[in-house]
């Protein structure tokens, strides 16, 4: 395990399990003290709990804060997360905004109130905490801040549109996440000069949470493994402000770009299959999925991914 985040404080959001997890993990196992939240009713409890995540974290000798948290709420002061967090562990140096819903649906199946409480999770959360960190961090000179974006933002090319579910019923959670990307890129500009880090980062297409693998039908090859993320993220969520910010980020592409090997999640051994130098054709396969084009052979180390599917 290494120290790239010895002596920081970090707050990661929708964190039971998935990508929140799995961040929150690599995070603490670089040394940071790391807070995670999540509902307080989340369902699918066979698939992770907020309890089990605290103690996966400690196992790596992290200072964890479990706080479930309702960040869908309207009612709920946001704010009240960060102070318990800075009460028990101290200022947040990073915040990684991963709590998030949505769905795909047509656009006639769409109610007032499901769009209100997918803006609620994608937009207003991440920016009521957005708010409430910065201006700490642009006192203290440094700080970062990671918002969970998806592949679903880009818009489909066409006609002929691509026959997919984000394409064609994108119209919600797609929409949100190009919000996130475009108000995270403004704020970077914006904090640049104090020091302070914004991004987002998504899966190149799919990452292999919980959920997804025991519940979609989704071409194998299209996912990639939770580390993989998590290493991008740790990239971004330790990065140069002079050099990596105000970045609309996939999770492959980022790590090809920077050259970077992919840890397990306790920062301890490579997953050589994911090497910076075998994922161009694993990008180039999701993108033409993405485009609709025809796909190939699931690649092996996919394969095994899938082959831990809950039965």
């Amino acid at each position: 395990m290494g120290n790239a985040c010895a002596g920081r404080v970090a707050l990661v959001t929708g964190a039971s399990r998935g990508i929140g997890k799995a961040i929150a993990l690599r995070l603490a196992a670089e040394g940071a003290a790391v807070a995670i939240c999540s509902r307080p009713r989340a369902g699918m409890a066979d698939l992770g709990t907020l309890d089990g995540a605290a103690d996966d974290l400690r196992s790596v000798g992290a200072a964890v804060l479990a706080v479930p948290f309702d960040l869908a709420d309207p009612a709920v002061d946001r704010g009240t997360l960060v102070d318990r967090v800075e009460a028990e562990l101290g200022p947040v140096d990073i915040l990684v905004n991963n709590a998030a819903g949505g769905g795909f649906r047509s656009l006639m199946d769409w109610s007032d109130a499901a769009v209100e409480h997918v803006l609620q999770l994608n937009f207003w959360a991440p920016w009521h905490l957005v708010r409430r960190v910065v201006p700490g961090m642009r006192e203290r000179g440094s700080g970062w801040v990671l918002n969970l974006s998806s592949a679903t933002a880009i818009p489909p090319q066409g006609p002929p549109f691509p026959d997919t579910a984000p394409a064609t019923m994108g119209t919600i959670y797609g929409g949100t996440k190009a919000f996130l990307d475009r108000w995270t890129a403004s704020l970077a500009a914006e904090v640049a000069p104090d020091g302070v880090v914004a991004n987002t980062l998504a899966p190149q297409a799919a990452a292999a949470t919980e959920l997804l693998v025991a519940h979609s039908d989704l071409p194998a090859h299209l996912y990639e493994p939770l580390e993989t993320m998590a290493e991008a993220a740790l990239a971004l969520c330790t990065a140069d402000p002079t050099v990596l910010t105000g970045r609309i980020a996939s999770s492959l592409e980022l790590l090809v770009e920077l050259d970077r090997a992919t840890l397990d999640l306790r920062g301890r051994e490579e997953l050589p299959e994911w090497a910076p130098a075998l994922l161009g054709g694993r990008i180039e396969r999701m993108a033409a999925h993405a485009a609709g084009r025809a796909d190939g052979a699931v690649p092996s180390n996919v394969a095994a991914l899938l082959d831990r599917r809950p039965r």
